[in-house]
């Protein structure tokens, strides 16, 4: 990768870092968004620090990336830690996350961590005051699903009051992206982009073959995606860190399919219960399966 001195955001990238035919790790699934972006690298970092500076509209650089806990291979509590927080040379605290399959309760829960990060700020002792409350971001990458009606890719929340709209000027903020909304986005020109539509478009498209040459272009338009690229493309070539990061996915993936399968257990057994109770009550079998969704010949045998 060499810059272009014509113009500094210019990049001119080789041949693409993957080899044809190569399985491109998908740069959505939790642990390998984490492995990206919290490398003890100058790339790594740069890539951070860029995309936060996209999402929030302004430049910041990362400073130190916050221990997280549990840890990542702890999948099991996963819904209990910060992905990837970090704290700028201003002394913002930033959490970014990457949510591959994000829950129903995804809004609420933005809120809960947006907050805890807030308050979690030391300001006891003398000479500490409100004053000294830093800005606290929660970033959301949501890549499946749509959580909003409309059809803006990026939504920025700020608490303000809904009858008059003023702002309360406060110093918390959720940034959500929708990756399913890239749709329209990664048919555009490349230069018509802006910076946090590039860095949308190249975490949905990565892995597929047929919007390569964009990404290429993203990759040489954005120098933080650029990094991104560059250590993505060193964990794939690092077997060890490779395998890893496969067995990290199976491992996550697998926990979802036990969690759904569970879930889904549960909800039967619920509707089984609901039903010889409605039978009890002299309901007819229609209207049983009406109601709780089994089939007539499950409800023939209760």
């Amino acid at each position: 990768m060499k810059t272009n001195n014509q113009n500094p955001a210019q990049y001119e990238w080789g041949p693409f870092p993957f080899r044809d035919g190569e399985r491109i790790l998908d740069i959505r699934y939790d642990p390998v968004f984490k492995a990206v972006f919290t490398k003890d690298t100058s790339s790594s970092r740069g890539a951070l620090s860029r995309l936060i500076s996209a999402l929030i509209g302004r430049n910041v650089e990362v400073e130190v990336i916050i221990a997280n806990e549990p840890p990542v291979d702890d999948l099991r509590q996963r819904y209990l830690r910060f992905d990837v927080l970090c704290r700028t040379k201003e002394g913002e605290f930033v959490n970014v996350e990457m949510s591959f399959n994000p829950n129903a309760g995804e809004q609420v829960r933005l809120e809960y961590y947006v907050a805890r990060l807030f308050v979690g700020q030391g300001i006891h002792g003398e000479g500490k005051s409100y004053y000294d409350l830093k800005e606290t971001y929660q970033i959301a990458i949501l890549a499946k699903y749509q959580f909003f009606p409309d059809k803006e890719l990026i939504h920025d929340f700020l608490y303000h009051d809904p009858k008059t709209h003023v702002s309360l000027g406060g110093k918390t903020r959720i940034i959500t992206i929708e990756l399913v909304k890239t749709e329209p986005v990664v048919e555009k020109p490349v230069e018509e982009m802006t910076n946090s539509e590039l860095w949308a478009v190249f975490f949905q498209y990565l892995t597929d073959e047929e919007k390569r040459d964009k990404i290429i272009e993203i990759i040489n338009r954005e120098e933080g995606i650029a990094m991104a690229v560059e250590t993505l493309s060193n964990i794939t070539q690092d077997e060890i860190e490779y395998a890893r990061m496969t067995t990290l996915i199976k491992s996550e993936l697998d926990w979802r399919t036990g969690l759904f399968e569970a879930e889904n257990k549960g909800r039967n057994e619920a509707n089984l219960e609901n039903a010889r109770k409605m039978k009890t009550m002299g309901f007819l079998a229609e209207q049983i399966q009406a109601v709780t969704g089994l089939s007539m010949e499950t409800v023939a045998q209760l």
